[in-house]
């Protein structure tokens, strides 16, 4: 990241949990047919580096490179890592690749994040070969739907959009890809596959996990240093918050599901 961006979340132990839990079965579904053998691939905000490796085992013997502006989550994403995929720090805006480096340029909850999306898609853009893939998907938090409607997880959801839009960032980000798709130099309908899928969190143990994330993540996150130094929230009403997540984590009737739009640009 430049341009002044702020990440919303940061990479404290809350955050990763749920960074960790990533999957190209659960979160990059929509570009599976795109990840042959011998396909190279950019996956830009690697974080972890969990769908970075899994790219790798479906793409071998082609290579896979992550990068995260992040030096030590960038150390954590390379641990253990295939032998086809590698790591480094590099800016989404001034990629030090080629043009033209890769046949699938790949993207997962980072647009949301940055203060110019269109930019870091046009030089994603760049660093794919012509005929190659862009693919970017992203959260929608003002889509995000949940039972039992506690009015604190409403009040969460409306402190979460504050936080991030005093970053200058987008996070209801997954109805806007099309439109940034396009303003990058894609073409729109032909050229780009607009879709969407849902993460859904019901059964016990996702509703222990999801809420249980979150609750700590109010807590003890960039978030909740951000939503606290901007003078947003006080801490005592992020202990509300953070129990409001507990209640709705041991209600046996919660169901929680977060929509994230989904972008398939062919340059």
């Amino acid at each position: 990241m430049a341009h002044g961006d702020v990440y919303t979340h940061g990479h404290q132990e809350s955050v990763l949990r749920s960074h960790r839990w990533r999957t190209t079965e659960n979160s990059a579904a929509y570009l599976l047919d795109d990840l042959l053998p011998g396909t190279t691939v950019l996956d830009v905000g690697c974080g972890p580096g969990t769908i970075t490796h899994d790219f790798a085992d479906r793409v071998a013997p082609g290579h896979v490179t992550g990068v995260d502006n992040a030096a030590g989550i960038v150390e954590q994403a390379a641990a253990d890592s295939p032998a086809n995929a590698t790591f480094q720090v590099a800016d989404v805006y001034a990629l030090p690749f080629a043009d033209g480096s890769f046949d699938v340029v790949h993207a997962h909850q980072v647009l949301q994040h940055l203060t110019d999306p269109v930019a870091a898609l046009r030089e994603m853009r760049r660093v794919c070969r012509p005929g190659g893939i862009v693919a970017a998907r992203d959260a929608d938090y003002a889509a995000m739907t949940w039972y039992p409607e506690l009015p604190a997880l409403t009040d969460w959801l409306d402190l979460y959009h504050r936080v991030a839009r005093g970053n200058d960032a987008e996070p209801d980000a997954g109805r806007r890809l099309l439109g940034w798709a396009r303003d990058a130099g894609f073409d729109g309908f032909g050229d780009v596959d607009a879709t969407a899928t849902a993460w859904c969190f019901a059964t016990p143990a996702e509703r222990e996990w999801w809420g249980g994330l979150w609750a700590d993540r109010v807590l003890d996150s960039a978030f909740a240093e951000q939503a606290l130094n901007r003078g947003l929230a006080t801490r005592a009403e992020l202990e509300r918050l953070s129990g409001a997540w507990r209640e709705w984590t041991h209600s046996d009737s919660a169901w929680f599901a977060v929509l994230n739009g989904e972008v398939r640009c062919r340059r």
